[in-house]
């Protein structure tokens, strides 16, 4: 039977929906900023006259849009909000985070676990996935590509929507046929909504494309989404409700960031009494914050040693224990 197990990392906490051995679906949380279901006090910074939207500023300073203001919300005024959607972060600007007034009493940011047990599911924290599942998918994620028999998925992340390119050597129409599948698992597995281009190869025939049509509705039918039809080049796009941004998005909006992240997650699973020796990119020594550090201590219950290794690659670092100096 599936079930969503949560791990509650340094800096992060990620969530597997996981069948007989296999993530069908995953969510990956960034604590810290704004987020979909925290309610909290804010200033009305901004409204435009007669208009019921404005932008409201937060004690962090961080802004969101905020709609539905009651007539009586002037600048400079408090107002309680709940949010409705994260900031998303895009290659060359962000967009702020949505909210709209609320009555409810204050509460914090919803974790995993708590979110997803809004949406009626059932989780089980662990302190850590087996071995190799949470790598192998981080590194999907990183590298934008995944194999399927008989093709390859190239992802692409663009400000307009998340692009898919499907490439292989079979003739068109049974490429297209055996990626059907393999889209509708990495939609789920990777956390894909929002607006979705699939580039198919052309397909010269009606009657190709409509076979294609007919079997991504079969597969799709439990995402929520409105299709259109593919054109003449081959080119579908699918807009499904976004709710949050993906593991795709998250990972190649801020590389140096993740890869932060899973430096840490590696330096906390090794095991074993001395220090904990983590060697990095030097890139990743900012990201790395100190409370975050001080996070891993106190987990591991060892001290922690950073050494800096231009040679590594961005997601490369590497953990293990040496003796106390």
């Amino acid at each position: 039977m599936a079930e969503w197990l949560v791990e509650e990392g340094i800096g992060e906490e990620r969530a597997i929906l996981l069948d007989d051995g296999e993530i069908l679906a995953t969510r990956l949380y960034w604590p810290g900023l704004l987020a979909a279901g925290q309610v909290e006090d804010a200033v009305l910074a901004s409204r435009q006259k007669g208009s019921a939207r404005g932008t409201v500023r937060f004690a962090s300073g961080e802004e969101a849009l905020v709609d539905r203001l009651p007539r009586y919300a002037v600048e400079g005024a408090p107002l309680r909000v709940e949010i409705t959607r994260e900031a998303i972060r895009e290659r060359d600007r962000t967009k702020l985070a949505h909210a709209r007034t609320s009555d409810a009493p204050p509460r914090p940011a919803p974790g995993l676990v708590e979110q997803l047990r809004d949406e009626g599911f059932t989780t089980r924290s662990v302190r850590r996935f087996a071995s190799g599942d949470w790598d192998e998918l981080w590194l999907e994620a990183w590298q934008g590509s995944t194999a399927f028999d008989g093709g390859e998925l190239a992802f692409f992340d663009t400000s307009a929507m998340t692009l898919i390119d499907v490439d292989g050597p079979d003739d068109p129409r049974a490429l297209a046929l055996a990626a059907v599948p393999a889209i509708a698992s990495a939609l789920r597995r990777l956390d894909i909504s929002g607006s979705i281009g699939i580039d198919f190869p052309t397909l010269t025939t009606k009657s190709d494309r409509k076979a294609v049509d007919m079997a991504l509705g079969e597969t799709l039918t439990d995402l929520p989404h409105e299709r259109t039809a593919m054109n003449g080049f081959g080119f579908v796009q699918l807009v499904a409700r976004f709710a949050r941004l993906s593991l795709l998005q998250r990972i190649q909006r801020d590389r140096t960031g993740a890869a932060a992240r899973l430096a840490l997650r590696r330096a906390e699973r090794v095991e074993g009494p001395g220090v904990t020796l983590l060697t990095v990119h030097p890139a990743l020594k900012a990201r790395l914050r100190p409370e975050w550090l001080a996070d891993l201590e106190r987990r591991t219950g060892r001290p922690t040693r950073i050494a800096l290794d231009p040679g590594l690659a961005l997601e490369a670092a590497a953990a293990q224990i040496v003796p106390h100096d």
